[in-house]
């Protein structure tokens, strides 16, 4: 073949001749970018021999990321234009669910960026973009890089060059702009159609604390108005079922400077919720042949020695010392599982074993990354440990995912997909066992999602060094994705504790441990719920089910009679004996999101029954409380 063929993204075929660029061979804006081999290119490339080029256009996850870290370049080349002494940091596309785009950091001397320089920003982009300029690659010595960069006074740059290993680096210049870059990029600024400026925040230059304090500017860009128009609608969503305005705002949760960042306190109402959700994890588990356990807080570091944490992930653990010992703020929970299986000397008649505890853990995350109740310091996981022969783990992954699949579906959760991180058999240096069992651990894992029908994706090279793992993603209401079950098998640890058991050939051997959080952590899943129903919660777990609003005092007693029976009944009721209107106190309780809303009055006195009412389907009129019990209790149990 002594032409390349270049594919375009509706599927045509171009014939394409040596040396030449590809976007010279192409449709104008028919793509973004370019994909030979392996290799993502920018469409400026020559070709330089017989090949398939794939040209990508925005449908395409490699596309749409050039699409925005080029739009990001666009961002920093207005900064520096209308800004000069501002020093540039990084820049980057990313997408974590719904929260996607790109952003730049900029070391602005304390300067806060504000609404109206955002516009100003914006204004600027658009002369850029308007202006089609094209991004053009260079290679450099770094030696040559370093004093490009040291002469316009981008002392970041500097520092980046200065750790890098390479002896040539590629930077990439928009007109008089210049930014240190691997690319690709798009052909030119007019690629980029549509954008907007998100938000601004601080951020420590690379995320360490003590670093200088950057201005991070958001953004998100489209080709086209629509995506645009419907992506910043859909954000407004969000906005509003944010769970850090909800939890506060619905009594559910809130954090106090004098406890500490990334601390959650859980209000009454957010506790009620939590305690409902514990015991169904509980009941459920327990008839799953699961033993409950439960472990201390703190535990000697010598613990986290053996298990290896202490020296991979001490810089995560909060360490204490007493009694001239040091001690550890536990961080994980398998170790001391691990103990309680070593008590006595175990058969294979005797397993599999699982252990299941909702354990809190405490791990220092920097402040930077704390997120409401999504990322904390201290959380609680529904966390399990299946101590198993190798023989058992295709069953015992079978049961976890038909489990995972059952109580995602009492949280009306169906819609799930999974990522199976498998190791590099070309580097078995890097893992532990043997690569019969890697082999057996990963086809296991494999056809137990193929066995429940679950979508998943392998990513090669991605297990952890001691076995390989199943992540479970949820689709929330919004169509975000949220990564909650983790099943990850173990050869490591049952090793490092010397965890056996005897076989039927009476041989001791090491037991195959699986790790699972369903649910993961009970904070960070709560927050998920928050935004996923809005504060609206099915009513099962609603912290409050009903609320009986009195017309007027003079029904008062029958409205205390009405409360106390449901209360009786089991349902979780509150009596509004405010001096408010009638309408202001269903304002109240619509504000609240309280499922029913139950209003007596004279006539409803007389006769023995109630005005219902249900949160967001309108009026269901006059029952009896025994009616009302009855569809409350079959709606509990849907």
């Amino acid at each position: 073949m002594s032409l390349a063929e270049i594919i375009l993204p509706n599927g045509k075929v171009i014939q394409g001749k040596l040396g030449k660029r590809i976007i010279d061979l192409i449709p104008k804006y028919s793509g973004v970018v370019a994909k030979i081999d392996n290799e993502i290119v920018d469409l400026t490339a020559v070709i330089e021999r017989p090949c398939k080029i794939h040209v990508l256009d925005f449908n395409s996850d490699a596309a749409k990321f050039v699409y925005w870290h080029s739009t990001a370049h666009v961002l920093a080349q207005a900064v520096k234009e209308l800004y000069p002494d501002f020093m540039l940091g990084i820049g980057h596309p990313f997408e974590q669910g719904l929260n996607k785009g790109f952003f730049y950091e900029f070391y602005t001397y304390g300067h806060s960026f504000t609404e109206e320089e955002l516009k100003r920003i914006e204004e600027k982009m658009k002369e850029i973009i308007e202006k089609d300029l094209p991004f053009r690659r260079e290679v450099l010595p770094r030696e040559k890089a370093l004093k490009l960069f040291e002469s316009r006074n981008e002392k970041f740059k500097v520092e980046l060059l200065q750790e890098m290993k390479e002896d040539y680096v590629s930077v990439y210049w928009v007109g008089d702009f210049v930014d240190l870059c691997r690319g690709p990029h798009v052909p030119s600024t007019g690629f980029i159609k549509h954008f907007k400026l998100l938000n601004v925040s601080s951020a420590y230059w690379k995320g360490i604390e003590g670093n200088p304090v950057m201005q991070r500017v958001y953004g998100i860009s489209f080709p086209e108005r629509k995506m645009l128009r419907e992506y910043l609608t859909l954000l407004e969503e969000v906005k509003k079922r944010d769970h850090r305005r909800l939890g506060p705002q619905l009594d559910l949760f809130d954090f106090f400077e004098e406890v500490g960042p990334g601390l959650v306190v859980w209000l009454p109402k957010g506790a009620i919720i939590r305690r409902i959700i514990e015991n169904y994890l509980i009941d459920i588990h327990l008839k799953n042949g699961y033993r409950l356990v439960y472990t201390p807080h703190i535990a000697r570091s010598l613990l986290y020695d053996i298990s290896g944490h202490l020296k991979y992930y001490r810089e995560n653990m909060f360490l204490f010392n007493i009694e001239n010992e040091q001690y550890a703020v536990k961080p994980m929970n398998c170790p001391i599982h691990i103990l309680i299986y070593k008590r006595r000397k175990r058969s294979y008649r005797e397993l599999p074993i699982r252990y299941f505890e909702l354990g809190t853990v405490y791990r220092f995350e920097r402040s930077g990354v704390l997120h409401g109740i999504l990322r904390v310091r201290g959380f609680t996981q529904d966390d399990a440990h299946i101590f198993c022969t190798p023989d058992q783990l295709k069953e015992e992954l079978v049961n976890l995912l038909k489990l995972t699949r059952e109580i995602m579906a009492r949280f009306g959760i169906t819609e799930l997909e999974a990522e199976l991180s498998t190791h590099d058999p070309s580097k078995p240096e890097k893992y532990m066992g043997s690569p019969e069992i890697w082999k057996k651990a990963e086809n296991a894992l494999a056809e137990a999602l193929e066995s429940e029908s679950i979508q998943y994706k392998v990513v090669p090279g991605e297990a952890a060094f001691y076995g390989p793992k199943i992540d479970v993603k949820i689709t929330d209401a919004l169509g975000r994705k949220w990564q909650c079950t983790t099943i990850q098998l173990d050869f490591n640890l049952p090793r490092r504790f010397n965890a056996t058991y005897v076989d039927r050939d009476n041989k001791e051997k090491h037991v195959v441990m699986i790790h699972r959080a369903l649910l993961g952590s009970l904070e960070r899943f709560f927050g998920i719920l928050i935004e996923h129903f809005g504060g609206d919660f099915p009513l099962w777990i609603a912290p409050i089910q009903a609320i009986v609003i009195p017309i007027s005092d003079k029904v008062m007693p029958y409205a205390e009679k009405v409360y106390h029976r449901l209360l009786k009944e089991g349902i979780r009721v509150v009596l509004d004996t405010s001096h408010e209107t009638i309408s202001k106190k269903i304002r109240n309780a619509e504000i609240n999101k309280i499922p029913y809303i139950i209003v007596v009055g004279q006539r409803e006195a007389k006769k023995g029954t109630v005005n219902v009412r249900r949160r967001k389907r309108g009026v269901l009129g006059e029952m009896t409380i025994e009616e009302l019990t009855n569809k409350m209790r079959e709606e509990i149990t849907l």
